[in-house]
């Protein structure tokens, strides 16, 4: 009986791949058909760059509550965040919002208003490359405020772009 159900099983699951292969790859009709627990690799690329965003930003405010910092650790930090804010529109290609069936952060306004998008990303960019190019010179109060100012700009695309599920 089993042999009876995985044959057509496995049949139409090739089919759909031939399918799917001959479509081009484009998945923008179909995103929301696929599998819950299949996540397109951008997803997880641009879900680990955040993080890892979040985890940097975490070690800048842990030196800046110390009594001495190691501005060396927030510098690396900083461009680290640079480096990895630099890659953030690229993590957003179409078809890979909440609207089409993903369980992502991402909101549609992302796609709604590329430009503005585009900005919010450069920000963070400019404002780590501030903190980047403060913090050698060892003034905590200058490296704490620019910290700040960076954080901000995590808030301001956050505000517009993420979904915050916390509320």
């Amino acid at each position: 009986m089993l042999r009876l159900i995985a044959r057509p099983l496995l049949l139409a699951v090739t089919l759909m791949a031939g399918l799917s292969a001959c479509s081009g790859g484009d998945t923008s009709d179909t995103a929301a058909a696929k599998p819950a627990g299949e996540v397109p690799p951008i997803i997880k690329e641009r879900e680990e760059n955040f993080e890892a965003i979040g985890a940097a930003f975490k070690a800048i405010r842990g030196q800046l509550d110390a009594d001495a910092p190691d501005f060396a650790l927030i510098a690396a930090k900083a461009t680290d965040i640079n480096t990895r804010a630099q890659a953030i529109p690229n993590h957003f290609p179409a078809s890979t919002s909440t609207a089409d069936g993903f369980k992502t952060e991402a909101l549609p306004a992302i796609w709604e208003k590329p430009e503005e998008f585009k900005a919010a990303a450069q920000k963070l960019v400019d404002e780590s490359a501030k903190l980047v190019s403060l913090a050698p010179g060892g003034d905590k109060a200058a490296v704490a405020a620019q910290a700040m100012a960076m954080g901000g700009a995590c808030k301001g695309c956050h505000d517009k772009f993420r979904l915050d599920d916390e509320k």
